[in-house]
């Protein structure tokens, strides 16, 4: 089983920057989406952080067990981001989310801090394998209301966790048994906040049809329409969309 990814960060319609970054590592099946945040330029300096200290840790750390690796590797960016803050006012509270994606041998191990997500299609049925970590989260855990509900709350974009605010920080890793046909999706609120699950869905299959036989054309198209339906429909924040397809 060989695995075919793509990947793009784009501004969306009405941001002036983009704090996201995103990273991609084929050759160690490595895959990483930051959606930064914190004033003038704190949030794409975050999310950059995000991409240059993890990826530095696991490659220097690859003996160590996924899980474990996945974890440290997340708070050693915690750590380095929040120490720049502290020695700049201009970036005092900064932060970032980060959702990556980790596969040796026939597992996925994703690993998620805030809200930007991990997604699966399998047997062309969409579930979604990360959990956000914000306040409507919260209130959805508690049955205050429902998903539909919950896509009108105006605190929908306040976060209960993120990378590079706090000293310690729980990182959630969720395991998967990879499936040939298999299509994994990691995105910012920038996607996930402006196309419905039905139509991440409807593009993916339609330019994905059959995982199996996927070429990198297929998937970098993906890519592309993804973006555009975001951008579409409003384009409202920074939009990032890492797709990686198991075949």
């Amino acid at each position: 089983m060989g695995l075919v990814s793509s990947g793009k960060t784009d501004i969306g319609q009405k941001r002036k920057t983009n704090q996201d970054s995103i990273y991609l590592n084929k050759e160690r099946n490595f895959f990483i989406v930051a959606d930064g945040m914190g004033g003038h330029n704190g949030g794409d300096i975050a999310s950059g952080m995000a991409v240059e200290f993890i990826p530095d840790y696991l490659i220097k750390n690859i003996e160590k067990g996924p899980v474990e690796l996945s974890k440290e590797s997340v708070n050693f960016a915690n750590n380095s981001i929040k120490e720049r803050g502290e020695k700049d006012p201009n970036l005092v509270g900064m932060g970032t989310t980060v959702v990556q994606m980790l596969f040796r041998g026939a597992n996925l191990y994703l690993a998620n801090v805030g809200d930007s997500r991990g997604y699966m299609v399998n047997n062309n049925r969409l579930f979604q394998l990360s959990k956000d970590h914000s306040l409507v989260q919260e209130k959805l855990n508690l049955g205050i209301y429902d998903r539909l509900q919950a896509k009108q709350d105006p605190q929908k974009n306040v976060l209960v966790r993120t990378v590079g605010f706090e000293s310690d920080i729980e990182v959630d890793v969720f395991t998967y048994k990879v499936s040939r046909n298999d299509i994994f999706l990691t995105c910012s609120d920038g996607l996930h906040g402006k196309v419905s699950d039905p139509d991440i869905l409807f593009i993916l299959n339609k330019h994905i049809p059959e995982p199996s036989a996927a070429t990198q054309q297929q998937v970098d198209q993906a890519v592309d329409a993804l973006i555009k339906q975001a951008n579409d429909n409003g384009g409202n924040d920074n939009i990032s969309v890492i797709i990686v397809v198991a075949r």
